[in-house]
């Protein structure tokens, strides 16, 4: 990570309008180099999950007045942390060189003689009229479009703003930074000619999951602005172009828009799901209250690898087991050849799935994935006095080895891997779940549910979730999550990842 050289290099980097996967190639890569990232307050903090676990991740947000370090002790901490030897990346909202200040901190970084970069971003002007429908320019409506600052002091003697220019010269008006001083802008642009008529939106938090948009006329945006409780950080569109909105919307109508929703699962195993999640429109809250760990005694499993041929069956329960078993198997200097003589069966697609991804294609899929649809699989199958491997988490039901035993089948349950509690983000949970911003939780495994419960304080449980929706993965995830005292008001018909989201949209429309 460290920069050899004497002096480092700084990134001035464009993070975006608020999406994540809005951040250029060239962004990301500049995060992953980086000894130290200097982020802001518009800069969304999902971005730092790229950043390498040694890196010094400094936060310098300024927003309506409350700043955590002025500009000018931001300029002196790059230019510090530069002259270290650092490489470091200045991560910005939108495009550092539209109204980013990127300009003056790139003059003291040459004024210091240090070596940098400017890494343009997706400006919140450009972002969030694409994901509010209203383009920017049209063919049918206006060529030309100008950007301005929101934030001039209205109070001021003078104005740099050519307000005539704008009123009259300019089809599409974006102004940044501007709900605070929408009044004078409005007064602004009618005396110096524009039409009160002429449309306006205001976007507030643009690209992201907690986007708003309302629309009006000059002459009523004001009013309707402050009827909607429309606070910053937002965008102001002027210009016939925002009548296009009615047609082009789309991001808006996404059914989770808005709501937010905590993911528990590990994190590791948690993208798909966030993923999934947040394209029908979700704020993704991770809270894993679990994640997967090798066991803490390989023997049981080195030696039934040891005895691969006495073994007629190996069942796979979670991708989790598929993927441990095969590492160790590597790890033994073994490859797929050594189950050529092996069935499998696998509770589940993704399980099946991930088993391909080593070689393999399931004997048996079930028709539901769950343990008790494997033993009535095997109902059709002799199995009597035969030995079946099953490496899957410590302390899993004991349902398929009982009932598979019960059969006839000489069963070995060896541990592939474990789940361990984590409580990392609990603070952050129970500061939200008070605050009442928490829609949903999601639970997708019955550790999950038991986690998440040693989270919250047990006398407090029911009101923090009173006004909580759980979701649940199927009917074993759902009586574990009742028998704990949660009230599951969506279980998914597919035990799957997409079937948790599909009935979670279902449920939605309903609502």
């Amino acid at each position: 990570m460290h920069n050899d050289k004497q002096t480092g290099t700084v990134f001035l980097v464009g993070a975006g309008p608020g999406d994540p996967d809005l951040i250029t190639v060239k962004g990301v890569e500049c995060i992953q180099r980086a000894d130290v990232v200097v982020y802001d307050y518009l800069a969304s903090p999902a971005l730092l999950s790229y950043a390498a676990a040694d890196a010094q991740v400094i936060y310098v947000g300024k927003k309506g007045g409350d700043h955590t370090l002025p500009q000018e002790g931001i300029n002196a901490l790059i230019v510090e942390k530069a002259k270290a030897g650092k490489i470091v990346t200045r991560l910005k909202g939108g495009d550092p060189f539209i109204f980013g200040r990127g300009g003056e901190e790139a003059e003291e970084l040459e004024a210091a003689g240090i070596p940098f970069e400017i890494v343009p971003g997706v400006t919140a002007a450009i972002g969030a009229s694409a994901f509010a429908g209203i383009p920017l320019t049209h063919r049918d409506y206006t060529s030309n479009v100008a950007f301005i600052t929101g934030h001039e002091d209205p109070t001021k003697p003078t104005s740099r703003i050519d307000w005539q220019a704008l009123a009259t010269g300019i089809g599409t008006l974006v102004f940044f930074m501007g709900v605070k001083n929408l009044p004078s802008i409005v007064d602004n642009l009618i005396t110096h000619g524009r039409p009160a008529q002429t449309p306006v939106a205001v976007i507030r938090w643009g690209t992201t999951p907690r986007q708003r948009t309302v629309t009006a006329t000059l002459a009523t945006i004001v009013d309707t602005v402050h009827k909607a409780g429309i606070k910053a950080p937002a965008l102001i569109i002027v210009g016939d172009v925002v009548s296009l909105r009615q047609r082009l919307q789309w991001f808006e109508r996404r059914p989770l828009l808005g709501r937010r929703i905590v993911v528990t699962r590990a994190r590791q195993q948690a993208s798909d799901l966030v993923r999934k999640l947040t394209e029908a429109g979700a704020e993704c809250i991770q809270c894993p209250t679990i994640k997967v760990a090798p066991p803490s005694d390989w023997t049981p499993l080195d030696q039934a690898i040891e005895t691969l041929d006495q073994y007629a069956w190996i069942v796979f329960t979670s991708v989790n087991g598929v993927d441990y078993f095969f590492q160790r198997l590597s790890d033994k200097g073994l490859d797929v050849r050594a189950l050529g003589h092996v069935k499998t069966a696998s509770i589940g697609p993704a399980t099946a799935d991930r088993l391909r991804t080593w070689g393999l294609f399931s004997d048996i899929i079930p028709k539901n994935y769950r343990a008790e649809s494997v033993v009535e699989a095997f109902a059709t199958t002799p199995i009597k006095g035969l030995k079946v491997l099953l490496p899957r988490a410590m302390e899993a039901r004991s349902v398929l080895p009982e009932e598979l035993t019960r059969m006839g089948a000489a069963v070995n349950e060896v541990t592939a891997y474990e789940t361990h509690q984590v409580a990392d983000a609990a603070q952050t949970l129970l500061k939200d779940l008070e605050a009442g911003t928490i829609d949903m939780v999601t639970f997708t495994s019955s550790s999950t549910v038991k986690n998440f419960h040693r989270l919250l304080p047990k006398d407090r449980i029911d009101s923090l979730m009173k006004a909580v929706t759980v979701a649940s993965i199927g009917p074993i995830t759902s009586q574990t999550a009742r028998d704990l005292g949660f009230k599951v008001a969506i279980e998914a018909q597919s035990y799957t990842i997409p079937g948790l989201v599909q009935a979670i949209v279902e449920q939605s429309g309903q609502d």
